[in-house]
């Protein structure tokens, strides 16, 4: 998606069920947001920034009005791909309050939608966020908001039970009014089974190819988050490591007045 101009909308993503692969990525600032733009489809402004841009062990510290900051800074530099904002832990514990802070998103920034976890659980809360006219991706499978609760990160889908769940969860998030569905960690088959039993985008991050579309923390992909890397992230860049030794270079000829020389001086 090179030559597109056109603002992205949630209709369009949905139009791609089963056609053209939707591409996604998460961005926290204007800057990575601008360079993103023109390749994805999908920008989501993740709480897994809690994690790679604060350096938080998960994802549950995080507020709604940092994620309303990061939002702001995204889509000052994202002009095309659909912006979707992760509604952080705590922040949809009931339907009054889901509605409350996701009206104070849309009223305080420009996303085109927001991003709950959750199945059956939050089916009743998605729909009275898109009665309102607020739009919703969901987000099923392995959720990093119950990493807590769940001791830790665990692929889904292992055994019939638990894929017939997450099918089910699919569907009651389709019926409550969702666009598309982030669906994380679930074996390969499962995933497949799942993305075909709705009618919406089935979005994957370590769920196989057999579903509508791919997402990954840029930090993640770009080679910039190394604390650990997941066996379903492929690193497209060694970022950490190029930015490290570009600095010491520049460190190296300051030190050694290599740099400024003249072709960086100002002359009389």
């Amino acid at each position: 998606m090179t030559a597109n101009t056109k603002k992205i909308t949630v209709t369009d993503i949905q139009k791609k069920k089963n056609k053209e692969p939707i591409v996604a990525i998460t961005a926290y600032d204007a800057l990575f947001a601008k360079i993103f733009d023109e390749a994805a489809d999908i920008i989501l402004v993740g709480d897994s920034l809690n994690m790679s841009f604060n350096n938080k062990q998960d994802t549950l510290s995080i507020g709604i009005n940092e994620m309303i900051y990061h939002t702001n800074a995204v889509c000052a530099g994202a002009k095309q791909a659909l912006i979707i904002t992760d509604m952080p832990f705590g922040s949809y514990t009931n339907e009054d309050m889901a509605l409350k802070n996701a009206v104070k998103i849309f009223k305080k920034t420009k996303a085109d939608a927001v991003k709950l976890e959750g199945g059956l659980r939050v089916a009743n809360t998605i729909k009275r966020l898109c009665d309102e006219g607020i739009s919703v991706c969901g987000h099923i499978g392995l959720m990093p908001q119950f990493v807590r609760f769940e001791g830790g990160y665990s692929v889904k889908g292992r055994d019939p039970k638990t894929a017939q769940n997450l099918i089910n969860d699919a569907r009651a998030l389709e019926a409550a009014g969702v666009f598309a569905i982030v669906l994380e960690g679930v074996v390969s088959d499962v995933a497949q089974a799942v993305s075909k039993s709705v009618n919406v985008p089935i979005i994957g991050i370590g769920s196989g190819n057999q579903v509508d579309g791919q997402i990954l923390v840029w930090s993640d992909m770009l080679g910039f988050f190394d604390k650990f890397k997941p066996k379903f992230v492929k690193r497209y860049l060694d970022g950490a490591n190029l930015i490290k030794n570009a600095v010491q270079n520049y460190a190296d000829e300051v030190k050694s007045r290599a740099f400024p020389n003249e072709e960086f001086e100002y002359k009389n």
